[in-house]
């Protein structure tokens, strides 16, 4: 009789901790493709006139959607402009939050600090935390019990991921969290990968951010209208599709606790809007390889390693014709995952011990 699957405990607790660390996981040399020490160099190099030049065409299509908005609200015309709002408000700000938290979309250090403060404002995701949290996924990406960003754990959650295509699930997550900071207490996980002397930072922008909210809600309540919310505050939610679009690319379905991006990451090929919204996230196994090389280079970082990297998926379409499958026996035994093909000659790694799904 075949032994029952078991759903793995993905808790970040002293447990699984041991478990990592004793399976020789965390903090682990990971596998790098051999670049060139000079051409890494310059693919490294930061520059400010790239992310000044799409902040400046990301602030007017913001302008020019939320000017449209107001002036056609009322007519079914407004609805095209609030979906582009939200798209931006709520879509691609979460690649601004990621990549000014790596602090490599500007050279100037302030210009990071402002747009990332703005974008984890808009994508629901508080600084501080986030930029601990984001600093494991990196340190020890998909290992169970250490990177608090596995977004699909074995098994899925079908429903939640429905719900989060307007952040339904993920949405509530993040203002429970906002409250429960806002006095002054933070969670055992996140006390787990957040210093301590980090803690009130914590604190301080839980508080500022309800300070926000409520005066957007009085505003609301006070004109009788819920436009001001359709700015502040709504499009975190009806603008999330593209996040969870794109952000299930990243991972959904591929190999846990290994020590090679190139089985547990996905590069997509993505169309021109897609990637400036995206800020180039769709060649994710390059950025988890070399994280420093700023957003704009990694279309070259690409083309340097791609003969030592599985072949990338011709489009989003591409990918869920995996990704949908992979989830969905997922479902009916966690052990499943899409083993990744390497290019024949390309170095290899010992690959988990688990049952795979084929790649498609």
């Amino acid at each position: 009789m075949a032994e029952a699957a078991v759903a793995r405990d993905y808790a970040l607790n002293e447990a699984n901790d041991k478990h990592a660390r004793a399976a020789g996981l965390v903090s682990a040399e990971w596998y790098h493709p051999a670049i060139p020490r000079a051409q890494l160099k310059a693919l490294m190099a930061r520059r400010d006139w790239p992310a000044i030049r799409d902040t400046i065409i990301w602030v007017a299509a913001f302008v020019v959607s939320g000017v449209a908005g107001y002036l056609t609200w009322g007519t079914w015309w407004t609805v095209p402009c609030f979906a582009v709002y939200g798209l931006l408000y709520g879509g691609s700000t979460d690649s601004r939050w990621h990549e000014c938290g790596h602090g490599t979309a500007f050279k100037t250090r302030w210009m990071n600090v402002v747009v990332y403060q703005i974008a984890c404002f808009m994508v629901l995701r508080e600084p501080t935390v986030w930029r601990w949290s984001h600093a494991r996924h990196h340190t020890d990406t998909i290992i169970v019990g250490r990177d608090p960003e596995i977004a699909v754990p074995r098994p899925p959650d079908i429903v939640g991921i429905i719900l989060n295509i307007f952040a339904l699930k993920s949405g509530a997550i993040a203002f429970k969290h906002v409250l429960l900071h806002a006095t002054g207490r933070l969670t055992e996980a996140e006390k787990s990968f957040i210093p301590e002397a980090e803690h009130d930072k914590v604190y301080r922008v839980a508080r500022i951010w309800l300070a926000i909210y409520a005066v957007v809600i009085v505003t609301a309540a006070a004109t009788r209208s819920i436009l001001p919310l359709m700015y502040v505050g709504l499009p975190s939610f009806y603008g999330a599709w593209f996040v969870m679009l794109v952000g299930l690319t990243q991972h959904a379905g591929l190999a846990e606790d290994v020590l090679d991006h190139r089985l547990n990451t996905r590069t997509v090929y993505m169309n021109p809007i897609f990637r400036f919204l995206y800020w180039n996230m769709n060649y994710h196994i390059e950025h988890h390889m070399f994280p420093t090389v700023p957003y704009f280079s990694l279309p070259a970082l690409h083309e340097a390693v791609k003969a030592d990297t599985p072949p990338p998926y011709p489009s989003i379409i591409a990918a869920y014709r995996e990704i949908i499958p992979a989830l969905a026996r997922q479902v009916r035994d966690p052990r499943y995952y899409v083993a990744r093909e390497l290019p024949k000659g390309a170095a290899k790694i010992t690959p988990p011990p688990a049952g795979a799904i084929p790649a498609l």
